[in-house]
């Protein structure tokens, strides 16, 4: 049989002397990077969107996006407005928490103006007949230095005539 290396006693690395505790520690470790994975799994960190409603006689406005966002994400919102009466001049109003830190990619289908109003963002789309369906799609990106809590509200108006609010907040883990 061959001699043990200089560097390496038999009570210590075979026998494992002094080292019993470590597996625990490994075990530990690896269970904690586990419930991390099994929460990213279970949205606790986001990217999966929810859908807010509200609606009157006038109309209904469905707001399709994130509540939980991540650095560095890409993700879509979708706003639909079903008018129940006919909406002469229809204009999405977004709370400033939707450009704070996010990057706005694309607007599609392009709205007829956009301004700002005390802040806000305003998507003029125009006249939706009674009947119709109005859905806009926004593409943002979370910038990677943006970590906080923030309200981004979405108020549909008839001019200047509020006629619909979805109240929403949102999360940004880093």
């Amino acid at each position: 049989m061959a001699d043990v290396p200089d560097q390496l006693t038999l009570r210590r690395h075979r026998d494992l002397v002094g080292r019993e505790r470590r597996p625990v520690v490994r075990w530990v470790g690896l269970s904690l990077v586990g419930i991390f994975v099994a929460a990213g799994l279970l949205n606790v960190f986001g990217q999966r969107p929810d859908t807010d409603v509200v609606g009157s006689d006038v109309a209904e406005l469905k707001v399709y996006a994130p509540t939980k966002l991540r650095g560095g994400l890409y993700y879509e919102a979708r706003f639909t407005i079903d008018a129940k009466q006919e909406i002469e001049d229809a204009t999405i109003v977004l709370e400033s928490g939707w450009m704070e830190g996010m990057t706005l990619n694309t607007v599609e289908p392009s709205p007829i103006g956009e301004a700002s109003r005390d802040g806000k963002v305003a998507f003029q789309l125009g006249r939706i007949p009674e009947g119709d369906t109005y859905i806009l799609f926004l593409q943002f990106q979370v910038n990677p230095t943006n970590i906080g809590r923030r309200s981004v509200d979405v108020e549909l108006t008839d001019g200047e005539t509020p006629l619909l609010r979805v109240e929403r907040t949102v999360t940004i883990w880093p």
